[in-house]
């Protein structure tokens, strides 16, 4: 008989991420399509299940928004693709944009 807790931790670990609120200011980090990296700083707004960003990167700002789905966030940024977000225990973001070909990371300030 496998006993419950082993059976209950994953589903508490799942329900404490969907319940994770990520409004807050980042440090964001990340890879361009073209390998280059870039830094820069992001502002967070969660509210009634979505997400609003801003994020200032070399000096330009870029914004977005969209659904937050248990533990992965799905912004729409005005390309072609969006950039999505999985949402990491120890609170990071970590995304791909421009189809898979590029990374984004934030982390909490």
């Amino acid at each position: 008989m496998i006993p419950r807790l082993v059976l209950a931790a994953p589903f508490a670990l799942i329900a404490s991420l969907a319940a994770a609120d990520v409004t807050g200011s980042y440090t964001a980090q990340g890879r361009n399509p073209d390998g280059s990296a870039y830094s820069g700083a992001a502002e967070l707004v969660q509210e009634d299940g979505f997400v609003s960003i801003r994020w200032t990167i070399g000096g330009q700002t870029y914004t977005g928004q969209g659904p937050l789905s248990g533990d992965v966030v799905t912004i729409d940024w005005g390309s072609s693709a969006p950039l999505v977000y999985v949402i990491m225990p120890d609170g990071e973001l970590h995304g791909t944009w421009a189809d898979g070909t590029a990374l984004d990371k934030l982390i909490p300030r």
